[in-house]
């Protein structure tokens, strides 16, 4: 049996019982880093085999987990921090054992984005998780352009050093929330205008693991035409034509060709 087992994000009182059991009774665990696990183990008196798992040699140890698990061991993976899966290895994995009807567990537990939405105070009635947002500033900007037109909240990770640039390309009116180091001393969130917000991180650098968030836009762009959709896209998030029109057609729920046409006999 292959067991998902999530950890805590930084507060160690925060490790479930059945999650001390399971890690106790399996034959060994995987984890990201062993040196950031092995201080939970010792926290809890767990005294299982670790053996790192992570994005650089996941592909490489797939057939030995498989066999080792067809073979009757049961096995636990674990990440730093949270639930494993989300944005760290595990899901591979996962479709692996499924293919070969390997039986799958998982304990719930501490999980980042839920409880960055639940602090943010956003709405929660609906909402996307989007990940990391792009390193680059060209598809950081497209990625913002769908983002900030989401009828719902969107939450997100962001790096403390690039989190000044997100915020920058953000309109200033638009209410945001950083939530960074959750459940550990430092922990904060910060909710407002993503002008206020920047101003705050501007005078106070961010530090530590953060979680983003966008609320919703309250204008309704549907009222826009095609063309000036199209222009707004453009001319507020600094894309081409063509990306601003492949984001304008699904927003707008309008197949891209059509859309397409409509703007080029514009502008003829």
């Amino acid at each position: 049996m292959l067991y998902f087992v999530a950890t805590p994000l930084g507060n160690l009182s925060d490790m479930t019982v059945r999650a001390v059991e399971i890690l106790k009774k399996v034959d060994y665990i995987l984890c990201e880093d062993t040196r950031t696990s092995s201080v939970l183990l010792k926290h809890y008196e767990i005294q299982k085999p670790l053996k790192s798992f992570h994005k650089f040699n996941e592909s490489a140890r797939l057939e030995t987990l498989l066999s080792d698990l067809k073979q009757g061991l049961d096995v636990a993976l674990i990440s730093d921090a949270g639930t494993p899966g989300i944005c760290d290895p595990g899901s591979a994995l996962i479709a692996a054992c499924r293919k070969e009807n390997i039986g799958i567990s998982a304990t719930p537990g501490p999980c980042a984005l839920i409880l960055a939405l639940t602090l943010s105070g956003f709405s929660s009635e609906k909402f996307q998780f989007v990940g990391f947002l792009p390193k680059g500033s060209g598809e950081l900007r497209k990625q913002l352009a769908e983002i900030l037109h989401y009828k719902g909240t969107t939450v997100c990770y962001e790096s403390p050093h690039r989190l000044i640039e997100t915020l920058e390309k953000i309109p200033k009116q638009r209410k945001v929330a950083v939530v960074r180091e959750m459940t550990k001393i430092y922990e904060e969130c910060v909710e407002g205008t993503a002008e206020k917000v920047l101003m705050h991180f501007l005078d106070k650098p961010p530090r530590g693991e953060i979680v983003f968030l966008i609320s919703e836009e309250a204008e309704d762009y549907s009222l826009l035409s095609p063309k000036e959709h199209v222009e707004l896209l453009q001319r507020e998030y600094s894309i081409s034509l063509q990306d601003a029109i492949k984001i304008a057609a699904t927003l707008r729920n309008t197949p891209k060709r059509e859309l397409y046409s409509t703007i080029h006999d514009l502008h003829k």
